[in-house]
């Protein structure tokens, strides 16, 4: 059995960790991230590592999660059943502020992309209207015209009779064959019609990326490290699958990363037996926390991933903040300091690691408070502790009256503030008491903050593991093969068909 290696692509670091089973060794690496293509970063890293025979590569990736929150996805046009066109727009009337009356919400399909087509599925699945096949032309072809890449078909009840979905994308494969079609009862075949509409927009929105990215991918590793074996992709449910049916369903890693986090910290925390868990990883761009009851992460039916895009997904309930290592520190115009949610990411990255970055951030404090040592740093190269100084000193100690050294340690304060309300909110508000947990500190920068969080939350220990920058690429070194499947039996206990049950259970 040759090497397995696990990467996680994060938005400052790639991280990679080498696992040789035979020889019983463990090598870790890190590179930049580059953010202009990924990939870049993640050939480097393999070039730079020591391989021999790679048996298994299984990769975390934020390509989804990023396209939708910096609203970079490909252009889709929505078929919807006749007087449903808008129900990514209406939602569940829910707003983004709870006072106020502001907030704004862009969907996905912008309007003038979302189609009406004559169809009618009823509750049980009976067809009352059939499909126009006539108008399902009509209207794709003027989506076409547009330049959509990606069709949504997402009809009234198909949930209960998924054919004129089916059927829609037929026809559609057939006129166009190089556009993405996404069916809404094949992604998430349940009733809550908008959440199963939002589901298949996102995979649509983040389908051609994705698969031009794990293309990119595949192509890069056979001709830079000679890999041909499958490539796996790590799911938001803590599971890896093959790249090629992430390809169809791309909407199963919009928390890929992050859910290998979970996974690593989950089996390495067992490993010494524990087993209730608050997990947090502060990298170097956002804080993601998390919660692990009995050996098992808190998984989520359904997660929204951003204001009004719920995905109906299996996914392990990661909650993030923009508190990471590169989270921007200011005083706003009320004389309060601030910390994020804007990151320096890794580039320009913050002012100490001398790329660029003009910004004070977290990373900039703990270097002037000496909590990082700058001759030994994460990336490998001296830091600059007195440009950090500087700007520390101009933004915020000068607007704030402070010394040099009180203002970095206002920094770091708010940010221990801002990571123990989260954690607080996973755990404390779900009716849990931290007293019966263990923190878990992973990421570049996670057990700096291990000491104050444990006066703060009054948890019973603290772990940290051997290499805590690495550990979601641990996850994926180390997660099984899983794929998750839900179908619903919209039917009374009364009168329901256990062997129909029994058959779907088999299906």
């Amino acid at each position: 059995m040759g090497q397995i290696i696990g990467i996680d692509i994060g938005g400052t670091f790639t991280d990679l960790i080498l696992v040789d089973p035979l020889e019983g060794t463990l090598v870790t690496h890190k590179v930049s991230t580059t953010p202009d293509d990924p990939t870049d970063g993640l050939i480097r890293g393999l070039e730079e590592s020591e391989l021999s025979s790679i048996e298994a590569i299984i990769h975390g990736t934020t390509v989804a999660t990023n396209a939708v929150l910096e609203r970079k996805g490909a252009r889709c046009g929505l078929l919807a059943t006749r007087g449903f066109r808008d129900i990514l727009e209406l939602r569940r009337r829910d707003r983004p502020h709870a006072y106020g009356l502001t907030g704004s919400f862009q969907p996905l399909i912008p309007r003038n992309l979302r189609v009406e087509v004559d169809e009618r599925i009823s509750a049980s699945g009976d067809i009352l209207v059939l499909l126009d096949e006539q108008t399902v032309l009509s209207v794709a072809e003027r989506l076409v015209d547009e330049g959509v890449e990606g069709f949504v078909v997402a009809y009234f009840n198909s949930y209960a009779n998924p054919v004129h979905e089916l059927r829609t994308r037929e026809i559609l494969t057939s006129a166009w064959p190089s556009i993405f079609v996404t069916c809404s009862a094949e992604i998430l075949p349940v009733y809550r019609e908008f959440e199963r509409a939002s589901t298949a927009a996102v995979n649509a929105y983040v389908q051609p990326l994705v698969s031009r990215y794990l293309g990119n991918v595949r192509d890069r590793l056979d001709s830079s490290v000679d890999y041909r074996n499958e490539l796996l992709v790590m799911q938001s449910n803590g599971g890896m699958l093959d790249a090629d049916a992430i390809a169809d369903t791309p909407v199963q890693t919009v928390m890929s990363g992050p859910a290998a986090g979970v996974m690593g910290a989950a089996r390495l925390a067992g490993y010494h037996g524990v087993d209730r868990l608050i997990t947090y990883d502060l990298g170097g761009t956002s804080l993601d926390v998390s919660l692990v009851v009995d050996g098992e992460p808190a998984t989520s039916s359904v997660t929204e991933i951003e204001f009004g895009i719920p995905v109906g997904t299996s996914m392990i309930d990661v909650r993030a903040i923009g508190a990471g290592g590169g989270s921007i520190a200011r005083v706003d115009e009320g004389g309060i300091l601030q910390i994020g949610p804007e990151s320096a990411g890794a580039d320009p990255g913050p002012v100490c690691y001398v790329s660029g970055g003009a910004d004070p951030t977290l990373t900039d404090a703990l270097v002037v408070l000496g909590l990082i040592n700058p001759d030994r740093s994460i990336t490998g190269s001296k830091l600059d502790v007195t440009g950090a100084g500087k700007v520390i000193f101009k933004r915020v100690a000068e607007p704030l009256d402070l010394s040099l050294e009180q203002a970095a340690e206002a920094i770091v304060t708010v940010a221990t503030n801002r990571i123990s309300g989260s954690l607080r909110r996973i755990s404390i508000d779900r009716g849990h008491d931290p007293r019966d947990f263990s923190l878990f500190a992973f990421g570049g920068g996670g057990p700096l903050f291990a000491s104050p969080l444990l006066r703060e939350l009054g948890t019973r220990d603290a772990l940290i593991p051997t290499f805590p920058g690495i550990a979601s690429a641990w996850g994926c070194a180390f997660a099984d093969v899983r794929r998750d499947f839900v179908r619903i039996l919209n039917k009374h206990l009364t009168v329901i068909d256990f062997e129909d049950v029994a058959a779907t259970i088999d299906e």
